[in-house]
């Protein structure tokens, strides 16, 4: 197993620019990342969809699951947990999840990568 790889901190927008509960997407360092604002805190994922392979998971639908925050995909309503990327209704499917922060205001990302 090798282990998880980080690249530098990416500011992405400021945190007023983010609607609570709704998606954005930004591209950081090349790669399409769907950010979201809830009362659980910032989570920060890959916007494909790892089923349909379509960019579109920042337009998904924020929840919660027995208590844990999660996003339904637009296409097919999968829904992931927006803290470990799984999909709580596919087993072995997930999503790339990304380290999110705000920092003086200022929505900051870090990509993770298996290296």
């Amino acid at each position: 197993m090798n282990p998880t790889m980080t690249r530098s901190w990416t500011t992405v927008c400021t945190l007023d620019h983010l609607d609570p509960d709704r998606g954005v997407a930004a591209l950081v360092d090349g790669v399409q990342v769907a950010l979201f604002w809830t009362a659980d805190g910032l989570f920060a994922i890959d916007n494909r969809d790892p089923v349909s392979g379509a960019y579109v998971l920042s337009r998904g639908i924020v929840g919660s699951r027995g208590g844990v925050p999660t996003l339904a995909s637009p296409l097919h309503k999968q829904v992931y947990d927006l803290r470990s990327g799984d999909c709580l209704d596919l087993p072995g499917v997930a999503v790339a999840r990304h380290d999110a922060r705000c920092r003086n205001g200022l929505v900051e990302v870090r990509l993770r990568q298996e290296g």
